[in-house]
């Protein structure tokens, strides 16, 4: 161990002996599951910041679109909606592939193996 680590340690332990910690809230009880536990180690940080700030990448944006679209469609019952419903579906889903063609995405090995991943994120 280096300096720094052992003194952090030092202080860790003299705080535990003085009861710093007694109070701390959630003691006892499991520490939540991070969500983006998924996602490669490299790509999280980015992630929770882009997560964060809001922003969804234009797919997943699309996806969780289509998602909704989809849904709706299950519950309506006028025809003319159905057929409406799916003519957006139809767009999006179209607009998906080409968003997906325009960037190479459909052939990277990363896309392929993440993708189902990153959408559950957002």
């Amino acid at each position: 161990m280096d300096v720094f680590s052992q003194l952090a340690e030092e202080r860790i332990k003299q705080a535990m002996k003085d009861g710093e910690f007694d109070q701390v809230e959630g003691k006892g009880k499991p520490l939540k599951k991070d969500p983006l536990e998924h996602v490669p180690a490299e790509l999280r940080m980015s992630y929770r910041i882009m997560k964060n700030s809001g922003y969804l990448p234009e797919e997943v944006q699309l996806n969780k679109e289509i998602a909704s679209l989809r849904d709706l469609l299950k519950y309506c019952t006028d025809d003319q909606d159905k057929q409406r419903l799916e003519k957006r579906i139809s767009e999006k889903e179209l607009q998906f592939q080409i968003l997906l063609d325009k960037r190479n995405m459909k052939q990277s090995s990363a896309y392929k193996r993440y993708s189902s991943k990153i959408n559950r994120l957002f």
